[in-house]
């Protein structure tokens, strides 16, 4: 957006000269709510800095809402957004300070140099689509989403603008009488009942808005706001000109009713991107022909518990690697089920230790997407769209199906609890709980009014949108019992299926400090509760702690590693040094491993309160990494398993790509791997689920 000097709504264009300690050197841009100045920090850092109009700043319910502008902006800060770097809510002139970025808006593009071409509006959408998932995850409704507020940066688009956004939890109401939001870009409930909008209605925006980038025009085009109002709530979109490979995703996206409309996370898996947005060359380490002969491994690291949460990363970067000889050469010693089906085992197959031979299998072909499994009751249950798949660990052979129909599509493995295997269908409103012996539905649960869940010592927990919680035993469905915690109404549970103790967490609007409240799962009785400095994210528990990242910086960097003690209520804060991007994390005994966007895999060992290595290894956008104590394994976007050496972080082997018909599909995450009697389970975008001795990497 280019700055403009000496324009505006009067003085206000110009004065005041500093917002904070930032000078502001020159508008660019006004709304309703005030002034978007370009301005400069005392290190000459640019930025964007929103000053309120004065008439506004004396109405304290309008600096209540600037106040939870702030807080929404802060609260989604990442790469699909611009980060806020500083605000004074309280100020005589209220104002918020984000990182500078330099682009145009969407509106002014299209404005400028028409429609874009089928390859960017591809690029676009999926860019849009992880933005909102970013958005949702942490409660936030943007309302507002249309053209000015998408910034075209080199780096992808993002999302501006959090003024008329609002929590789930939050305090403010729409006022009756007043629609809040841009008519040609809202959607039919916010026009209906706008006390109810939800995350739909920003993918009903989303449509609107590639339509505008698709065609110049809206799908309800009118000079008239209310004959636009109508169109929305009455009249089917017009999608003309709309490319035929889109079109149908775009209506979808303008369904008239929210629960027909896809997810951020549905958009990003079915969305094709083009192949600019992928590195096709990334660098992997030389891969070494064996380990070191004669050096012994080093111990593994005990542990009581194992990890639980992962957080998705932002933007699949595949690298292709190397393929040819390679692949031919491993096709040669593994054992290939078939697409879907049972069949004879390869007799070229080597066995490796205890007579295991590496194996894969397409549960559903080579159409039916990446797999997400996991390991439990003897089986190994994989979901893809529509399907759920018991596994023979032992050779892959197919043991049950059990169809969950068109559409249905669980984003995340299936987490076995109270014995049986849990599976979140279509979009998170449908819980089943199967016997991974038999693949039968024991019992089921409608989670569509319910904010959040998560497992711990064979317990499902669930928090309602008030942020009461309920326990629910894993194993009948029986509701154990239910109350109101401790904490705010957004406060979640830490995914820890295997922990004996639930972990609930809040952290502060500011992001200064993180509350963690000790559950009893079986009663819901509060065991402790305590508040720990700094904006906090719960990765595993182990040996009597609780692991966290401390999380911060303009787009959410880790910068150290927090055990939190369970009786002592001590806490270990161990340095970075340098923070890794959008981190993920796995915790073993004292060790913990961390994964970044960029790909820097590092390992913290908290006893010796130091960083033990770091590795660089170019998988961008890789799975949150798994451990056994000797290795630490990795899927990368492409298909590859990478394992490294838990001891000084050398790369010890990898599989080849599968990449699949389906190579430049975007994926909002990666599974993790699975590993269970020394093998290591493995997915890949081309639908094949694979096995591998996870003891002998150097043998992939």
């Amino acid at each position: 957006m280019a700055p403009q000097q000496n324009t505006g709504a009067g003085a206000e264009a110009e004065l005041p000269e500093y917002a904070g300690h930032y000078r502001l050197e020159a508008r660019l841009g006004s709304g309703g709510m005030g002034v978007v100045h370009r301005a400069r920090s005392a290190s000459g850092m640019t930025l964007a800095v929103k000053v309120v109009h004065a008439e506004f700043a004396r109405d304290p319910e309008f600096r209540g809402r600037f106040r939870q502008e702030i807080s929404a902006a802060r609260r989604v800060s990442g790469a699909f957004t611009a980060p806020v770097v500083d605000a004074d809510p309280e100020a005589e002139r209220p104002w918020m300070a984000t990182l500078f970025i330099p682009g145009p808006t969407l509106a002014d593009e299209v404005k400028r140099n028409g429609p874009m071409p089928a390859a960017q509006l591809r690029r676009l959408m999926a860019g849009l689509a992880e933005a909102l998932r970013d958005i949702h995850r942490v409660g936030v409704v943007h309302r507002d989403l249309k053209p000015s507020n998408v910034l075209l940066a080199e780096d992808g688009p993002k999302v501006i603008d959090f003024g008329i956004s609002r929590p789930k939890d939050s305090e403010l109401r729409t006022e009756t009488g007043k629609l809040i939001g841009t008519p040609p870009f809202m959607a039919p409930e916010q026009f209906r009942r706008p006390r109810a909008v939800g995350p739909a209605a920003d993918i009903f925006a989303l449509g609107s808005v590639m339509v505008h980038a698709a065609t110049g025009r809206g799908p309800f085009d009118s000079d008239s706001p209310y004959v636009v109002a109508y169109q929305v709530v009455h009249d089917e979109p017009d999608l003309t000109d709309v490319p035929e490979n889109l079109a149908s995703l775009v209506e979808r996206c303008l369904a008239k009713e929210p629960e027909d409309r896809p997810t951020p996370d549905e958009l990003m898996r079915e969305l094709r991107s083009v192949a600019a947005s992928y590195d096709t060359q990334v660098f992997i380490p030389t891969q070494r022909t064996g380990e070191t002969p004669g050096q012994p491994e080093p111990p593994p690291v005990k542990s009581k518990e194992r990890r639980g949460g992962r957080r998705p990363g932002k933007r699949a970067l595949i690298g292709a690697g190397a393929l040819g000889l390679v692949a031919l050469a491993v096709l040669a010693s593994v054992q290939f089920v078939g697409d879907g089906g049972a069949s004879p085992r390869s007799s070229a197959a080597p066995a490796t230790s205890a007579g295991f031979s590496p194996w894969a299998t397409r549960p559903k072909g080579a159409e039916g997407g990446l797999p997400r499994c996991s390991y439990g009751g003897g089986r190994l249950l994989c979901v893809q769209s529509g399907l759920v798949t018991g596994l023979d660990p032992a050779d892959g052979q197919v043991l049950w199906r059990h169809s969950l129909g068109d559409g249905d599509s669980p984003s995340e493995p299936p987490v076995f609890s109270g014995g049986l295997a849990h599976v979140v269908t279509h979009t998170g409103r449908r819980l089943l709980a199967l016997d991974p012996a038999t693949g039968t539905t024991r019992w089921k649960l409608d989670l569509s009014t319910y904010r959040g869940f998560a497992y711990a010592r064979g317990t499902l927990l669930l928090t309602g949108a008030d942020g009461r919680a309920t326990g629910v035993d894993s194993a009948t469905g029986e509701v154990k019992w239910r109350k109101r915690l401790p904490g705010s109404a957004d406060a979640s549970f830490a995914p820890f299926p295997d922990s004996v103790w639930a972990y609930r967490t809040t952290r502060s609007a500011d992001g200064t400090s993180t509350r963690v409240t000790r559950v009893d799962p079986a009663s819901g009785d509060v065991e402790r509760d305590d508040r720990l400095a700094g904006a906090l994210r719960p990765v595993g528990t182990s040996d009597g702690g609780v692991f966290f990242l401390a999380d911060g910086g303009s787009y959410g960097e880790t910068s150290a590693v927090v055990r939190y003690d369970l009786e002592s209520g001590a806490v270990r804060r161990v340095s970075l040094g340098v923070p890794v991007d959008q981190a993920q994390a796995t915790v073993r005994g004292d060790r913990v491993w961390l994964l970044g966007t960029g790909g820097s895999l590092v390992a913290v060992d908290m006893s010796a309160k130091k960083r033990l290595w770091s590795l660089e290894t170019a998988v961008s956008q890789g799975s949150a990494p798994v451990g056994d104590g000797h290795r630490v394994y990795v899927t990368a976007p492409d298909g590859r398993l990478l394992a490294v050496s838990a001891a000084d972080g050398r790369l010890l082997g990898q599989t080849p790509p599968r990449l699949g018909p389906h190579a430049d599909r975007v994926t909002s995450s990666l599974p993790v791997p699975v590993l269970t009697d020394g093998h290591a389970y493995a997915t890949a975008p081309d639908g094949t689920v694979f096995a591998v001795d996870a003891q002998n990497p150097s043998a992939w």
